[in-house]
């Protein structure tokens, strides 16, 4: 039993990190995350919190501060969740991230396999191109750390600074007019979030999730928003009255100019909604495709299944080098968006779309007899479910390619695929969330011969 006490200082050496971009210390017997700390240095930690299986704290003293610590360049990093690695260097963060990917892969997926490579971004500043800021009494801006208390921060680097200006503009319209913030300790005012998606055309798209069926002052908000930012697209309403943390309501209305920006990946061009999934960082999502593409080694002759296909946006990548691509999703709008944008790339007569779980559709693609060359699948956070890797399993591929942003789910999957008679044999990382604890991973899986 660990003889740790909360609220006492303990001398520590930081071995590595932890899935939150914690450093990871062992102080008796116990695992301790230290919030700021990096690999190698020797700290004294204050206890903060102790559980069943570990402790967290933070650094009272720097007794040897590492070569890879940098002064943090925002001025909200100490108080604000949105960021994990500003107090390092980019070559350590980068480091962290390939390890927890390989140690990911051998710890849970039991996978004798290295994380070759991690495909760190030429760009680490202002990449995001959607903004999700939640709202509160007199702050718009993003959570700190493991609460619900919303930091009020007028520029993050993570932003376009078209955001920037979007953001004041919305702020001062809500002073000006006394709109209240929505509360959901009480389920009362209006304002919940303010949603923002930018382009490479340098193009916003602004959207108002409120707590109501109409918005005072709309007139006044466009106006506000149309002298901020001249390259605006449009202003959209989502209605969400329900008492939950989903941000975005099922009902959309326009209250000026057009609800949707197109935005350009891999030579396609998208058309992208409020709703639409579209990942957040288009340089590196182009290197992450790019790596799925080359894991499937097409050669134009295949047939490939995507679950998980969302918009098409990995479908139509494939689509230009394979035979024909059938694409899996369970979001309806997401499904007639990836045709019409097959339709759009020229590439409806090589794609097909269907709509339903994943697992379902699998098992019915199996049943009609399709026996796809390679699998590619994209799946949420929380990984596959066992039947969907049995399915895929039955169906045969040659080869399954596995994208995944979570390196846990992605490592239990991998070992379910082995007992399947699928084995690792290549496996790379992708940098899609500079100076944040996210990582991106694409594996490859192939079925063994006898």
């Amino acid at each position: 039993m660990s003889m740790l006490k909360e609220g006492q200082v303990y001398p520590a050496v930081i071995e590595g990190y932890a899935s939150g971009g914690e450093g990871v210390a062992r102080v008796e017997g116990m695992a301790v995350f230290v919030k700021g700390a990096i690999r190698g240095e020797r700290v004294e930690v204050f206890i903060e919190h102790i559980g069943h299986n570990a402790a967290w704290g933070h650094i009272e003293k720097l007794r040897s501060p590492s070569p890879a610590r940098i002064e943090p360049d925002c001025p909200y990093y100490r108080a604000c969740g949105g960021c994990q690695f500003r107090h390092m260097a980019y070559e350590e963060e980068l480091e962290a991230k390939r390890r927890r990917v390989e140690d990911a892969l051998r710890r849970i997926g039991g996978a004798d396999v290295a994380v070759s490579v991690i495909h760190g971004a030429e760009n680490t500043r202002r990449y995001r191109n959607k903004v999700q800021f939640p709202v509160a009494d007199g702050a718009i801006g993003y959570y700190a750390g493991r609460t619900h208390r919303v930091v009020d921060i007028d520029d993050c680097l993570l932003q376009p600074e078209l955001d920037t200006v979007c953001r004041a503009a919305v702020k001062d319209w809500m002073e000006r007019f006394q709109i209240p913030a929505y509360d959901e300790r009480t389920g009362k005012g209006l304002i919940r979030h303010l949603f923002l998606r930018t382009n490479s055309a340098g193009e916003a798209l602004c959207c108002l999730v409120i707590n109501g069926k109409s918005l005072p002052h709309g007139s006044e908000l466009v106006d506000a928003l149309r002298a901020a930012a001249p390259t605006l697209a449009g202003v959209v309403l989502s209605v969400n009255t329900r008492k939950t943390n989903v941000i975005l309501g099922s009902e959309f209305r326009t209250l000026w100019g057009r609800d949707w920006l197109e935005e350009t990946l891999c030579g396609h061009t998208f058309r992208l909604s409020v709703p639409s999934f579209f990942q957040v960082n288009r340089a590196q999502t182009e290197v992450l495709y790019r790596r799925a593409l080359d894991f499937a080694a097409l050669t134009g002759t295949e047939t490939v299944v995507e679950l998980y296909c969302g918009i098409g946006t990995i479908s139509l990548t494939l689509a230009e080098r394979a035979a024909r691509v059938i694409g899996v999703e369970v979001v309806p709008p997401a499904v007639e968006d990836a045709r019409e944008n097959a339709r759009r790339n020229g590439l409806a007569g090589k794609t097909r779309f269907e709509c339903g779980d994943a697992g379902d559709l699998a098992a019915k693609l199996e049943k009609e007899g399709v026996r796809p060359d390679v699998v590619v699948v994209d799946p949420p956070r929380k990984g596959l479910a066992p039947e969907v890797v049995d399915t895929i399993a039955r169906m045969n591929p040659d080869r399954v390619v596995y994208v995944s942003c979570d390196p846990a789910t992605l490592a239990r999957d991998v070992k379910r695929f082995g007992e399947l008679g699928y084995v690792p044999v290549r496996a790379e990382a992708v940098d899609l969330f500079p100076r944040t604890a996210h990582v991106e991973a694409v594996a490859l899986l192939q079925r063994e011969t006898s």
